[in-house]
Formats: C-alpha cells, sequence, structure tokens
C-alpha cells in the first residue's frame, strides 16, 4: 500500500485562468496509477461553498476520471464512509484549515482516511488548508487576518508546510515560527508549486508554471532558520 501526498502552495483549477485543470491537477490522477481513477473533492474548507464545487466539476469534467464530492456541512457524517468507498485520488480544496480539521475529526474524515491507507494505495492531495491539512502543523490566518502558527492537522506527513510563500509573502513569518519552535522543520511552496511525499518521505518538487519553488526550513539553533530553495520539475 502505498500513500501518495501532494501539496499545493496554491494553484491547480480553483487558481488558474478559467478555472481549468492544470498540470497538478493532472500529475495528482497520474499518481493513482490506474485508468479513470475517481477523484473525490473536499471542499469542507470553504464551507462546501457550491461555486466552488461547481468550478471543480467544470474543470475535471474533460479529464479522464470519475468525480465525487464530500459534503460534509449538508451531508453530515453519515456520508463519510460511503463516498470515500472506492476513491483513487483526494483534492481538498482552499480556505479555513482550522475549521477543515475540526469538522474531519467530528465526523470521522480523518480516521476513515487512515482506514483506506492502510489496506490500498491513495492520493491526498489540495491547495492551501486543503495542504496544510496533511501535516503536523502549519501557518494558517484560520484565527483572523494575520497569518500566525498552528500545530494542527492529520499529521500524514511529519513536520509542518506554509502555502502561498510568494503569493502572500509568508515565508518570513514561517521562518520565525520555525526559527522559535512554534512550529518543527517543514517545507514552503509558492502558488504553482508542490511537494510530492510518499509513505512520509519527500520525493518530488514540482511547478506547474515557471519561476514557482518550494523550500526547506528548518531551525539552526541559534534563533534562525534556514530557507534552501529546492530544485524543482516543472511540469
Amino acid at each position: 500500500m502505498t500513500t501518495h501526498v501532494l501539496a499545493l502552495g496554491g494553484g491547480g483549477f480553483s487558481m488558474s485562468d478559467g478555472y481549468s485543470a492544470t498540470a497538478l491537477d493532472r500529475y495528482a490522477l497520474g499518481l493513482a496509477g490506474v485508468e479513470r481513477p475517481t477523484v473525490c473533492f473536499v471542499p469542507t474548507a470553504s464551507g462546501d461553498a457550491t461555486v466552488y464545487i461547481e468550478r471543480f466539476e467544470a474543470a475535471y469534467a474533460p479529464l479522464d476520471c470519475e468525480t465525487r464530492v464530500l459534503r460534509l456541512v449538508a451531508d453530515g457524517a453519515q456520508s463519510v464512509a460511503r463516498t470515500l468507498d472506492g476513491v483513487d485520488v483526494l483534492m481538498v480544496g482552499g480556505g479555513s484549515t482550522v475549521n477543515l480539521v475540526a469538522l474531519w475529526d467530528v465526523h470521522g474524515v480523518t480516521r476513515e482516511l487512515r482506514r483506506l491507507a492502510g489496506g490500498r494505495d491513495l492520493v491526498l492531495a489540495g491547495l492551501s488548508a486543503g495542504a496544510n491539512c496533511w501535516f503536523e502543523g502549519c501557518t494558517t490566518d484560520s484565527f483572523g487576518p494575520e497569518v500566525v502558527p498552528w500545530r494542527g492537522g492529520t499529521g500524514f506527513v511529519a513536520g509542518s508546510f506554509c502555502p502561498h510563500a510568494d503569493g502572500e509573502d509568508r515565508v518570513g513569518d514561517y521562518a520565525a515560527a520555525v526559527a522559535s519552535g512554534a512550529l518543527p522543520a517543514g517545507w514552503a511552496a509558492d502558488d504553482g508549486a508542490a511537494v510530492h511525499v510518499v509513505d512520509g518521505v519527500v520525493r518530488a518538487h514540482l511547478a506547474e508554471r515557471p519561476g514557482a519553488r518550494t523550500y526547506r526550513l528548518e531551525a539552526d539553533g541559534a534563533g534562525r532558520a534556514s530557507v534552501v530553495a529546492q530544485s524543482m520539475t516543472l511540469l
């Protein structure tokens, strides 16, 4: 059993011109390794926003896949196991990381994903909040306009994550959080960049636009954090 995590700093269909599927969307589908994979969009972080769901369905309609949507706000816990059964790829949307994790815990989504990952191959993908959720901690604006460190998430990947590194200029705040110990070492990703993790080990750094980067951040033990740009593969 193999668990892929594809953590996008930003990008994908919801940030593209015309809200069409992008190279990172197609890469996520390709990780399933099956013909016509079933992909489930999870818009929990946006409160299951109707327009977000409609954009997903329109973006993925031309792709060779089956689509589903997990709606927790309307359907609640009774839909979780049924909706996730047979899913190959989860694509988790952006919004509030804290609300996402809280609702997943209440409705048993995290527990169900762990059960599924223990029995078969699974691709866990998402952007912004949908990337934060796979780590042990992150930077988030879930509590208000300021970006703050938060030790939450499902912990499918050890360490922390920072989305929108360039689009919202978050690297400075993230570096300060890592340096102080508020967050463990981790990864930052620009909009249009992603970290690909396989069974907990980082395997690739991907970009769907030239110049998009990912970064490794670690505390140096002297009250600072190192920020190291990674070598990228342009899709």
